[in-house]
């Protein structure tokens, strides 16, 4: 059977902006994960309001709560760090870095273990914690320390490697927006991916997709060029972005090794308009079709549902649900 789950985000409510306390933010967690539940996913998440930052809206902290974080990285940035910052024409995106790295990377008071116990405590549904990856990580930091973005890489992995490693969540997810306009990253992106990916005791999934800054995408590039690069992960699933792309790079995903199952996604979370459960099955059915029965594990939205009105997004939530079950219905006739 095709299970449904998230991304991550989740719109934030209301009442949870300026009230930040604990017991607030339990409140809207708790709210989130039952919404979810109702709609009859499979694997529910966090909403990642555990990060939310409203100091950050446009990436909804998955950037800026981990990075802040760590130590030997800095937030706050003289002349010469933006003058640096701005000669990179990758982060063209951003006005200012998410921070500079001056001394050895460590945790700092980074504590995901500790989101990982409030929502699971919440919730008896399966459950998937959701990190920005190593990759991405390193890319939107301006170092002044090891010279190497392999290096910075790779440092950052230890350090979420450490952090993942205690958390029984039934899916960890590494998240992953930029690798796909920088295919020449490949051979230092996989290694520090798969140095977290080694320590997780859960079900292990890599999201890819083009980007999601303040609703735009950001990277351009194609699935194929990433094909030998998501062969030498470590991983059980992919969580890939199609509804927005639409599918004709489906073709490519026949040469995945089979052993690693494809997260398909169905929902386009940049159009306030709700899919039809009609619609859904329907991708169901072509990437079948394309890929042969059994290759697609998980259906989810492209990306995280954070910007939408949450009846939007809860609406599109059921419509997977209803739509995975017109598929499944079809398939044993």
């Amino acid at each position: 059977m095709v299970k449904t789950t998230v991304v991550g985000s989740y719109p934030v409510p209301s009442w949870l902006l300026g009230q930040t306390s604990r017991l607030v933010l339990r409140d809207a967690i708790m709210v989130v994960l039952k919404t979810q539940e109702l709609a009859g996913l499979d694997v529910v998440a966090d909403g990642e309001l555990n990060r939310f930052d409203p100091s950050h809206p446009e990436t909804n902290g998955m950037i800026d709560y981990f990075v802040t974080q760590m130590a030997g990285v800095r937030s706050k940035f003289s002349l010469s760090d933006l003058e640096a910052f701005r000669k990179d024409p990758q982060l063209g995106y951003r006005s200012v870095p998410a921070g500079v790295v001056e001394s050895a990377i460590s945790e700092g008071t980074l504590n995901l273990p500790s989101d990982y116990t409030l929502t699971s405590s919440l919730t008896t549904s399966p459950l998937k914690f959701t990190c920005t990856g190593p990759h991405m990580l390193s890319k939107v930091l301006t170092d002044r320390f090891y010279g190497d973005k392999a290096a910075l890489a790779m440092a950052i992995a230890e350090v979420l490697r450490a952090q993942l490693s205690a958390i029984p969540a039934a899916v960890v997810q590494l998240d992953e927006a930029n690798i796909v306009g920088h295919p020449e990253d490949q051979p230092w992106a996989v290694a520090a991916l798969n140095h977290v990916l080694d320590g997780l005791q859960s079900e292990r999934a890599v999201h890819i997709c083009f980007g999601n800054y303040g609703g735009q995408s950001v990277q351009k590039g194609f699935y194929q060029a990433l094909i030998p690069f998501l062969n030498q992960l470590h991983v059980d699933h992919l969580v890939l972005e199609f509804a927005r792309r639409g599918y004709d790079e489906l073709e490519a995903f026949r040469e995945l090794r089979p052993e690693i199952g494809i997260g398909l996604g169905v929902v386009d979370i940049k159009d306030n308009g709700i899919e039809s459960p009609e619609e859904i099955a329907r991708r169901l059915e072509n990437a079948q079709k394309v890929l042969g029965a059994g290759r697609v594990t998980y259906i989810h939205p492209d990306c995280g549902f954070w910007m939408l009105q949450r009846s939007v997004a809860d609406g599109k939530m059921r419509a997977m649900v209803k739509g995975r079950d017109l598929f499944e219905g079809r398939s044993s006739n």
